[in-house]
């Protein structure tokens, strides 16, 4: 029996504390690696929030080589002289709300933005690997019914998947929008105590995505981004051969960026770069 005082007691509630705080860890670790895709994919919490749209919206639909429903919309109808706006929305940012946030910004631009896939109203289950792969469905079922120039526009997690567009597609433009170099890097930035490397399921390497890719690109960045990082966004500057817009909004943060009109005005100045005729 162990007596109070006694070394061999001190021993056992040493090894009873890191036993706990071990048992502690690994139940953290695992809980965020059994949520991890709930974290990364609010679907429902986008679905929540959905607007109304304006009579003159079509909803689209496409489905995906595996059978599943992705549900978009489409604002605006203009000539095959400026280029459609196809557009790819933050995590827990409703496709319709952002389509027509880019709308407002554009409105002499068709927009479309669809909904992810596990994003309500569109079926199936949100992972990295589909949103990306579920990106040239979209891009390439409309080139099918109408082709023309295509600039895409990348929020957020949003900017990973556009730059994988801009990797496999020919595209007039780029605009990415406080974008990571690497989820993998994020994830280490918010869960620095886990062992992220082996648990992510999710990858998006943007910076691999847009190095040595000829797209004339822009790069739109929040100076308060807590969610990501300015050294998240940094690598990407040098990564991309044909940055034509750069630009940081000292005073805002990620979410609170949009409202500023200094990042409206960097929006249409990306667009008039695209669109200005080539130098003879």
């Amino acid at each position: 029996m162990s007596v109070p005082g006694h070394p061999r007691s001190h021993r056992m509630w040493l090894l009873y504390l890191i036993l706990g705080v071990a048992l502690l860890y690994a139940g953290l670790v695992s809980v965020a690696a059994l949520s991890q895709t709930k974290m990364l994919f609010p679907a429902q919490l986008a679905a929540a929030s959905s607007p109304a749209l304006p009579r003159s919206a079509e909803r689209l639909e496409v489905t995906t080589p595996d059978g599943e429903r992705l549900v978009g919309v489409r604002l605006g109808r203009t000539s095959d002289a400026k280029p459609l706006l196809l557009g790819f929305g933050g995590n827990a940012w409703n496709a319709d709300a952002m389509a027509l946030y880019v709308h407002s910004l554009f409105p002499d631009h068709e927009v479309i933005a669809f909904h992810y896939r596990g994003y309500p109203p569109s079926t199936g289950e949100p992972s990295a690997q589909t949103l990306l792969a579920d990106s040239l469905t979209i891009f390439d079922h409309e080139q099918q019914v109408r082709p023309r120039m295509v600039v895409a526009v990348g929020f957020s997690i949003g900017s990973g998947v556009a730059a994988y567009l801009a990797h496999h597609r020919s595209l007039a433009g780029l605009i990415l929008v406080t974008p990571f170099d690497s989820l993998k890097a994020l994830a280490r930035e918010h869960f620095a105590w886990a062992p992220t490397s082996l648990l992510l399921r999710h990858h998006m390497p943007t910076i691999d995505l847009v190095r040595d890719r000829p797209t004339p690109s822009a790069l739109i960045a929040a100076g308060r981004d807590t969610i990501v990082p300015a050294r998240r966004s940094e690598p990407l500057r040098t990564a991309i051969p044909n940055l034509v817009l750069d630009r940081t909004i000292a005073e805002t943060g990620h979410n609170d960026l949009y409202d500023h009109p200094a990042f409206a005005a960097a929006m249409r100045e990306a667009m008039e770069r695209f669109e200005a005729p080539a130098p003879r």
